[in-house]
């Protein structure tokens, strides 16, 4: 049962969420301004963030109908019958609410207006997968990455810890962004056929894998000519690794296009740690 729950938490794509807080506190380092506490909770909020999201997705795609057995992508326990609708709903109310508590304690530190960020990302938990219009079945979905795995967590983490804006940490959070949305695409590369087959327009759907693929490497080059003003060789050892994953992509088939959806998430976490160096 825990093996199930763990796999819900879909750990490949962990390293997402924990890359933007990281990539600020290389920006807190470079520019002198690092507190702990206030970062450790930024982490922990976005973990929590990112788990309710995938717990979202997946109750919400087996809601709507928009996931089937034996699927080329991660065996998803509700559609598979090894967890109850009801405990995956519970547990995305669980997992968002100690989120928001995480987020509440910032007030502290960044003040009252950061609520309505905390708002922003609860929303965007269910707008990814719920709602009239879900955003990750209308080809919105690399969007909504780099926005809360990019830009929203770099810049109010490392806002929360000088109580100022930068413009080389704005574009450090396009970056990673943009290396967010990468990882989706390899997702969504490698369930294009499932997903086609129950009606979820995903980018991959809309515009077929060869374009997708060429988007990946477009995000590649735009996010490395981000991190220029940072680092130059960071910038060029992400993108030496992109350009091996973007081969790959056109090389392999179904579930051997996971393990490159795990090496996405794996790059984006070690250019933010590269960049602390």
């Amino acid at each position: 049962m825990i093996g199930y729950w763990i796999e819900a938490m879909r750990l490949r794509t962990l390293p997402v969420s924990v890359a933007g807080v990281v990539t600020a506190l290389a920006y807190n380092l470079k520019f002198g301004n690092f507190n702990a506490v206030p970062w450790v909770i930024c982490l922990l909020f976005a973990v929590m963030a990112q788990v309710a999201s995938n717990f979202a997705n997946e109750y919400f795609d087996y809601k709507e109908g928009r996931d089937k057995p034996g699927r080329e992508g991660p065996r998803r326990g509700v559609t598979e019958g090894e967890i109850s609708p009801g405990a995956m709903k519970r547990a995305v109310y669980i997992t968002l609410g100690l989120a928001c508590c995480l987020g509440l304690s910032l007030v502290g530190w960044g003040g009252w207006w950061l609520l309505a960020v905390g708002a922003f990302v609860a929303v965007g938990v269910f707008a990814y997968s719920a709602g009239p219009f879900p955003l990750s079945t209308n080809g919105l979905g690399e969007v909504a990455v780099v926005f809360f795995f990019g830009i929203v967590p770099v810049n109010m983490t490392y806002y929360v810890e000088t109580l100022s804006w930068n413009w080389e940490v704005a574009l450090g959070s396009l970056a990673m962004g943009l290396m967010g949305a990468n990882v989706l695409i390899v997702n969504n590369y490698r369930d294009v056929e499932d997903d086609r087959a129950v009606g979820k327009r995903t980018l991959a759907v809309k515009w077929g894998r060869g374009t997708v693929r060429w988007l990946y490497l477009g995000n590649a080059a735009v996010a490395a000519g981000c991190l220029l003003p940072a680092s130059v060789w960071v910038a060029s050892v992400y993108l030496a690794a992109a350009a091996v994953i973007w081969r790959e992509l056109g090389r392999r088939e179904g579930r051997a296009l996971t393990p490159l959806l795990g090496a996405s998430a794996v790059a984006m976490l070690g250019v933010s740690g590269l960049l602390i160096l």
